[in-house]
């Protein structure tokens, strides 16, 4: 796939985007001959110009990074063959790599076309009160992407007009507590002009930006330049709890009943989900989620050829925390004798038996079009989780957990244990962070998630996370066999080990490397980070 610079991406035409639409209740009809003169002239012109926002923007990280990252690199997965996934859990990535070099671009173009968006509407002649719910859709997107560089890269370029990076392209990076506090400006002011409810299904709400706020907040608690302290800052805790019990009693959602029914195409935008890309059914390239021909063991569940994800596997660490009696492990990986009522459904379900040594990727492997019309080669249709209640339940847990050892306060147990009881797991009477951290990744395996986990704790226990890495044994395949009544790893030591290489285990890790042609177009990447000067307050009314 064609990689694009980040000046390049800036250039992108609005008009192309309005053609892709979200979900039913998301697409929008673009009149005929749209330019840049003749729009933003209504809601429905700011309605149609957001709708791109929720998936051609977000394809080149959805494709490949989005789980090759979040949980490739944490060693959820692993895949030795797999040229997007094995870079990552060996912790051997270069700037040339494709997903990440294809990640940086599709961040950056998320934050340019938004920042259109945010211009166009702008200087609409449209009454004011009904340009700010619009300008808070694009800053959320905004937002939410710059939290994911700050996450990865650290020191990166703050962007709020195309046209400046055009005609001056050599810019220093700015210092990743700015990017942070760039990204929650931008969250909080979703927050306060955000509809309380969407009549589109999958638009975002304020109640969106609560949610995500709760995770930036909780990150952003432990970042300071001693990364050993051991300490996150209160301020920031209080505002992650406040956030996130704003989304628990106020918002709309509800946890689904079943946990497996999150991953079906019928359960798109459900009332779990906070928010989600849309992604077309039967769309073209870039509207599409191809998530299903990565992961998928093989053709027999597809219906087709594109089912190449054999080799693409869970991880012998993320096996070994799984309880007994976990639901949740059944719906996340395919084990040998596990059934799947809603995969080739004409025969009486799909029962897995390719082998007994290896556990495939359930999660995003949904079946053929004879289970669901929605879904054709190369596109299951299905909704990439962003954020969802479950998260947020966990947010509030570990803030309210902070910097103490243990909490028993009784909202986050209850809370904590709602997941636990959905996943037929014993409930707990208190929590530590040991807790609140091996339930985050079973809740959100395969959900891109775990390896920004660990990157908030490195950012105040480094050496901790270090260690935790090191004891996952990355460089030793050990041989198993599963047994899937009982969640059980069974050591088979009739066949050798295999060993690997992977990259040093070292503060370096946690940032991941510009790519190679982003420096050489603006080579200041590579030089101090300059300070952002903010040109507008903190918003203060919004707990």
């Amino acid at each position: 796939m064609k990689t694009q610079n980040l000046i390049y991406s800036v250039l992108l035409v609005m008009v192309s985007m309005l053609y892709a639409g979200c979900d039913d209740l998301l697409i929008i009809e673009p009149n005929d001959m749209i330019t840049q003169e003749n729009f933003y002239k209504s809601e429905g012109d700011f309605q149609a110009a957001t709708a791109a926002l929720y998936n051609k923007v977000w394809f080149d990280f959805n494709d490949k990074f989005y789980y090759g990252l979040g949980d490739g690199r944490a060693y959820n997965l692993y895949a030795p063959f797999s040229d997007y996934i094995y870079p990552f859990s060996d912790l051997a990535e270069t700037g040339l790599t494709g997903p990440l070099v294809s990640a940086w671009a599709s961040f950056y173009t998320v934050i340019q076309q938004s920042n259109k968006v945010i211009i166009g509407i702008n200087g609409s002649p449209v009454e004011d009160e009904l340009k700010a719910p619009y300008i808070a859709e694009a800053r959320f997107m905004r937002g939410t992407a710059y939290w994911y560089l700050a996450s990865l890269w650290g020191n990166v370029i703050i962007s709020e007009d195309p046209s400046e990076l055009v005609s001056n392209p050599l810019v220093n990076t700015n210092p990743v507590e700015d990017v942070f506090e760039f990204a929650i400006r931008d969250l909080e002011y979703g927050a306060k002009y955000l509809p309380e409810t969407s009549a589109q299904a999958g638009r975002v709400t304020k109640y969106s930006a609560y949610a995500m706020l709760s995770r930036v907040y909780l990150s952003r608690a432990g970042l300071s330049d001693d990364r050993n302290s051991g300490l996150r800052d209160q301020h920031y805790l209080d505002l992650a709890k406040n956030a996130a019990e704003k989304v628990i009693i106020e918002g709309p959602y509800e946890l689904m009943l079943h946990y497996e029914d999150l991953f079906k195409i019928e359960n798109n935008n459900n009332s779990e989900s906070i928010f989600a890309l849309q992604w077309v059914p039967n769309g073209e390239y870039g509207v599409n989620n191809m998530h299903q021909a990565y992961f998928a063991a093989g053709s027999e569940i597809t219906g087709d050829d594109a089912a190449w994800g054999y080799w693409t596997r869970a991880s012998n660490d993320v096996l070994t925390i799984y309880e007994s009696t976990d639901l949740r492990r059944k719906a996340t990986w395919m084990g040998y004798g596990d059934h799947y009522d809603e995969i080739d459904k004409a025969n009486g379900g799909y029962t897995y038996e390719k082998t007994e040594t290896a556990l495939n990727v359930k999660k995003g492997v949904v079946g053929s079009t004879k289970d669901n019309p929605k879904i054709t080669r190369m596109n299951s249709a299905l909704n990439t989780y962003m954020i969802r209640l479950a998260e947020v339940y966990l947010n509030y847990a570990e803030a309210t957990l902070g910097n103490s050892n243990e909490t028993t306060d009784a909202n986050a147990v209850m809370l904590f244990n709602i997941l636990r009881i959905r996943g037929n797991v014993p409930q707990l009477t208190s929590l530590t962070f040991e807790d609140i951290f091996n339930e985050r990744r079973i809740e959100l395996c395969m959900e891109g998630q775990f390896w920004y986990d660990l990157v908030r704790r490195a950012y105040y226990k480094e050496q901790e996370v270090l260690n935790f890495i090191t004891g996952q044994s990355r460089d030793l395949i050990e041989p198993f066999t599963y047994n899937t009544e009982t969640n059980t790893v069974v050591p088979d030591d009739s066949r050798d080990a295999t060993e690997r290489a992977i990259g040093n285990v070292d503060p370096g890790i946690f940032l991941l490397p510009y790519p190679e042609s982003e420096v050489v177009q603006n080579p200041k990447l590579k030089e101090a980070p300059v300070p952002y000067e903010f040109t507008e307050e903190r918003i203060t009314d919004l707990f």
